[in-house]
């Protein structure tokens, strides 16, 4: 497999620019490594299962060479790619990181016709992702696109959530929608699929900017109701 080597900065923040070195966060079993790519400030994440080394690249949203070099530093296996949803700068990347790796991708089913791969596996809510001894959890969320997902990751030691929410949750409100039908839907799926049954300590890995937690965007959601964005 092709790549530069890369640096990986064990200090975690969550705050990155597409200039900045990737950032590890480590707990038990498992690593989540963050970088971000592109002129639109995409994050990519990768999930290692410690115990097999198998990972999880999410999201091949841009700069092909840098992700499969992030693959290279940090993922001893990887096993599988996820997409969250269709638009173009989550996955401007996905088909040169499939050649230079043949590993399967996935995505939801409603958002598979615009992606440049066809997944391998087509995922649904409830489904389960494994990597190694890690299982992620899919959440369909549809608003942002139809088919738009997240993945919940548990730490098996403490029980703490790590969501990675694509462009449906950010610091500060909900993805952008193209109405207010959509606005409504997807309101209505992070409120009762993520803020009604995920605790304050969950970390959210948004699919561009900097992380949040549910706690510090939970007392927000009536305001982000009214403003119907």
């Amino acid at each position: 497999m092709d790549g530069q080597q890369m640096t990986i900065d064990d200090h975690y923040t969550g705050e990155l620019t597409a200039d900045s070195d990737p950032q590890r966060r480590s707990f038990a079993g498992a690593s989540i490594t963050k970088i971000s790519v592109g002129p639109m400030d995409n994050n990519a994440y990768l999930v290692v299962c410690s115990e097999t080394g198998e990972s999880l690249l999410i999201d091949a949203a841009n700069d092909a060479d840098r992700l499969v070099s992030l693959v290279a530093a940090a993922a001893p296996t990887l096993t599988s790619i996820v997409t969250t949803h269709q638009h173009p700068d989550h996955w401007l990347a996905l088909a040169e990181v499939v050649d230079k790796t043949g590993v399967p991708t996935m995505a939801h089913a409603l958002d598979a016709g615009p992606l440049p791969v066809t997944p391998d596996r087509t995922v649904t809510d409830g489904d389960l992702v494994e990597v190694g001894r890690l299982s992620l959890e899919v959440i369909h969320l549809a608003g942002h696109t139809p088919g738009s997902i997240a993945l919940a990751l548990t730490d098996p030691a403490t029980g703490q959530v790590h969501l990675f929410s694509g462009d449906s949750l950010f610091p500060g409100g909900v993805g952008k929608t193209a109405d207010a039908e959509k606005f409504a839907s997807l309101y209505r799926d992070v409120t009762t699929k993520l803020f009604e049954r995920f605790p304050d300590d969950t970390v959210v890995y948004p699919g561009h900017g900097k992380d949040t937690t549910i706690g510090a965007e939970r007392p927000f959601l009536a305001e982000w109701q009214d403003r119907g964005w």
